[in-house]
């Protein structure tokens, strides 16, 4: 009876633990279903979306690192923001300063027409950039690129 119980209790704990993380993952998309600078459908866009985490709380959702850019108004980030970025095949959020960038290649970006996509591996990247090129980067050359790129816009 002990051992019915137990494997009974033992069950619904592993059930509940994949619920709340499947739960947890998806929790950024729950609360910044759309992105909050162009509006698009952020779980549409999955596996570009980041998430602006600030000091005070706030939290910012964006389908893009070109939203992100544009959002703050420039191309060299603010103080007290933890980025955090999809793995373009996962769609976990990671850090984006620990990311492995793509720069370019022949899949079209997301509000951009230079393409940059984050890897939580550089093994994923690589193969990324074989089927489909462009440079695996780190995070201060992506958020660079893309402030290079959002420039003529955030001069209007």
């Amino acid at each position: 009876m002990k051992q019915r119980i137990s494997l009974v209790f033992s069950i619904a704990v592993m059930l509940l633990s994949i619920i709340s993380t499947t739960a947890l993952a998806e929790t950024d998309i729950d609360q910044h279903r759309d992105c909050k600078q162009c509006g698009m459908d952020r779980k549409a866009y999955g596996y570009s979306r980041m998430l602006l985490e600030f000091r005070d709380g706030r939290q910012i959702g964006t389908c893009s690192l070109h939203c992100v850019i544009t959002e703050l108004g420039n191309g060299k980030g603010a103080e007290g923001v933890t980025y955090k970025v999809a793995d373009r095949d996962t769609r976990k959020l990671i850090g984006a300063e620990k990311a492995f960038w793509v720069i370019g290649g022949k899949k079209r970006g997301v509000m951009t027409m230079r393409a940059k996509w984050a890897f939580a591996t550089n093994q994923t990247a690589q193969k990324f950039v074989a089927a489909y090129g462009g440079t695996v980067s780190t995070w201060a050359e992506a958020l660079a690129a893309a402030g290079e790129d959002a420039a003529p816009k955030l001069r209007k």
